[in-house]
């Protein structure tokens, strides 16, 4: 499954970047900054994580960010499938509405939402919230590299991470540039999303009666459905 889930970056980004709705808007607050260059572009964002699919998950993300990069940023999530790798990414879309998702989003009516149909909502992919390496969307499945839930909890923490150019989140539905990407999720856009949760309690991904995830046929949907989301304000 991680060799499969590790090459699915380019599959992932033309599915949200083909994602076009109405925009809307959120708002952050500027922190105290230091003096000196970018002293007015850095805020301090929350995020309270809430289930979707019935995950049991919740949590807390607090990020810095100034100008094009987030100088730190901590996720505590608790109630996940135990000892499995989580995804987690900061998503935003300039034509998404910059929100968690809800099951009036489940378009095939199978009673549970997958990351497809929460594109709308949330946007493409803009930051891989990986543990190590490469954090941008070419990221977006690199399980190996991402948090495994201990007990069913984990506690994040990461510096330094630079916003990049993401495909699918510009003003047309093109590609929206690092600058443009970094204010957005400054004034309060971004939003954050864990995948991976445990439909049939088997104690790991499986092909449960969801089936497939509709980014690989070779992956269960339990591995990359969305199972938390939070709006950094």
């Amino acid at each position: 499954m991680k060799k499969s889930m590790t090459t699915l970056g380019a599959t992932v980004l033309i599915l949200f970047a083909a994602s076009s709705v109405g925009a809307s808007t959120a708002s952050a607050h500027d922190t105290e900054a230091p003096k000196g260059k970018g002293a007015g572009k850095t805020v301090t964002l929350t995020a309270t994580l809430s289930e979707l699919n019935g995950s049991g998950t919740s949590g807390h993300v607090t990020a810095i960010v100034r100008n094009k990069m987030i100088k730190n940023i901590e996720v505590h999530a608790e109630g996940l499938t135990p000892d499995a790798p989580h995804a987690q990414h900061i998503h935003f879309g300039d034509q998404a509405l910059h929100e968690c998702p809800t099951l009036a989003q489940d378009l095939n009516d199978d009673g549970r939402l997958s990351t497809v149909e929460g594109l709308p909502s949330y946007g493409p992919v803009a930051v891989s919230l990986t543990t190590t390496g490469d954090t941008s969307p070419a990221s977006i499945l690199a399980v190996d590299r991402f948090p495994v839930s201990e007990d069913g909890m984990y506690h994040y923490n990461r510096s330094n991470i630079k916003f990049t150019d993401v495909a699918g989140a510009g003003p047309t539905g093109g590609v929206g540039t690092a600058k443009e990407v970094a204010a957005a999720i400054r004034a309060g856009e971004g939003v954050v999303v864990i995948h991976g949760l445990d439909y049939d309690e088997s104690g790991a991904y499986s092909f449960s009666k969801e089936g497939a995830s509709e980014l690989d046929p070779a992956l269960p949907a339990e591995a990359t459905d969305p199972a938390a989301c939070g709006v950094l304000h």
